[in-house]
């Protein structure tokens, strides 16, 4: 008979395996631990709300094409009243209330108002591009920091897997000496002494493991999921340079220079006519008939026209500090391409250092590897001791600790300079 359970216990067990499997050998390349970085980082979220306010603010303002209603209402007790100074036989003149009542509605429609409300609705859109442009520029720092991290963990492999090399070489004269110990040819103390570089040689291999998973644990956190010591950064390709600066911050000084250039034009737009129509219905005491002193329904529509002058004062002025709004906005930018293009001479410098550095550690590592070797053999052969060998052992460590520094640099620098051009 079948046993369903064991079966299915064991497909349980085959899918938590290849899970576990395929979660402890996961890879990522510097582009995707970008891009995921940015996408779970908690500012990431402003992109929804800034796009929630601009269509808040666009309904707000397609609102003052609707037809605006308004209700007032006063009561009012005044000293004198209008009299007709006549007294005509037979007719009795009648006198107006000192206390007044006065209720009414008044509906207006807008006919022109000389683009002051397209205006507003472009200043609202370049406003919001301002707003997310300068959180792309937030956002684009955190590029920086995980080429840190990201670097900085492929250096650490590379010199985890040259401290086993240096622990083989450690252990190789081990057993030379070893042999040569229990022939009587040498001293237990040489012995003693390859021991103790062997457990210095460990405890570098722990202190390097515990700096990786330390950085592993950090990109963990960026990248929003756990990242295990199986875990494989893709090693990038060397950075193809290019010219020029596409930094996100150039956009956001353009959308800002936009900015001005729409207060700009508003200026001109707030000192136009405006022109609507009206409808204004109510009751009082006394209505439109100021003889008759009963409640009284009334209502009068027409055209209206203002034409504001009082912008005209100060339109100058308004313009010189638009003026110096715009040029306060292109020193800015103009500082920024100053610091930028200083980087990138700094950068490049730097690249070009490590660049002659790595044309002369190959021939550096292939010298202190033939002295390494030559040592072994005099160790085995007992013509040095085994301080003498340690210390070849050391310089040929050097000297591919060097190179392993120099390469992850060079390559580092490469992706500084992409990061700092924008390209």
């Amino acid at each position: 008979m079948i046993n369903f359970r064991y079966i299915s216990l064991s497909i349980c067990s085959l899918i938590v395996y290849y899970t576990s499997a395929f979660a402890q050998t996961q890879s990522l390349s510097l582009e995707e631990t970008q891009a995921l970085a940015i996408a779970n980082y908690p500012m990431v979220k402003e992109r929804n709300l800034i796009a929630q306010s601009n269509a808040y603010s666009i309904e707000k303002v397609n609102a003052g094409y609707l037809p605006q209603l308004t209700i007032n209402g006063q009561a009012t007790y005044q000293s004198a009243v209008t009299q007709i100074p006549l007294q005509l036989p037979g007719m009795d003149i009648p006198e107006l209330s000192k206390d007044q009542y006065k209720i009414y509605g008044e509906v207006n429609q807008l006919l022109y108002d000389g683009g002051a409300t397209k205006l507003q609705k472009d200043a609202i859109e370049v406003s919001t591009d301002i707003e997310k442009q300068a959180l792309e520029v937030a956002l684009y720092q955190i590029k920086e920091r995980i080429n840190q991290l990201f670097f900085g963990i492929l250096l650490l492999n590379a010199q985890i897997a040259q401290n086993g090399l240096l622990k083989s070489d450690v252990q190789a004269g081990l057993d030379k000496i070893n042999a040569a110990i229990a022939n009587g040819m040498a001293l237990k103390s040489n012995g003693s002494l390859l021991e103790a570089e062997l457990l210095r040689t460990q405890q570098q291999a722990i202190e390097l493991q515990a700096t990786r998973k330390a950085y592993l644990q950090m990109l963990g956190l960026f990248v929003n999921r756990p990242l295990s010591e199986h875990t494989v950064l893709e090693k990038p390709e060397a950075a193809v340079p290019t010219q020029g600066i596409n930094r996100p911050e150039l956009l956001w000084y353009n959308q800002q220079q936009r900015g001005v250039e729409i207060e700009d034009r508003m200026l001109t737009v707030k000192n136009l006519p405006k022109l609507s129509l009206f409808f204004q219905g109510g009751a009082g005491r006394p209505a439109l008939n100021m003889l008759s002193n009963d409640f009284e329904a009334y209502y009068y529509t027409g055209i209206r026209l203002s034409f504001p002058l009082t912008g005209f004062y100060t339109l100058k002025k308004e313009r010189a500090l638009l003026h110096i709004k715009t040029q306060r906005i292109e020193t800015k930018k103009a500082a920024f391409l100053f610091d930028t293009n200083l980087s990138l001479h700094q950068q490049n410098a730097e690249a070009t250092k490590y660049q002659q550095l790595l044309k002369t550690d190959d021939a550096i590592i292939i010298l202190r590897t033939s002295v390494k070797q030559a040592a072994l053999a005099q160790l085995e052969n007992g013509v040095i001791n085994t301080a003498e060998y340690m210390r070849e052992v050391n310089a040929e460590d050097t000297a591919k600790l060097s190179k392993i520094m120099h390469e992850i640099q060079w390559l580092a620098a490469q992706y500084r300079i992409k990061n700092i051009s924008g390209n």
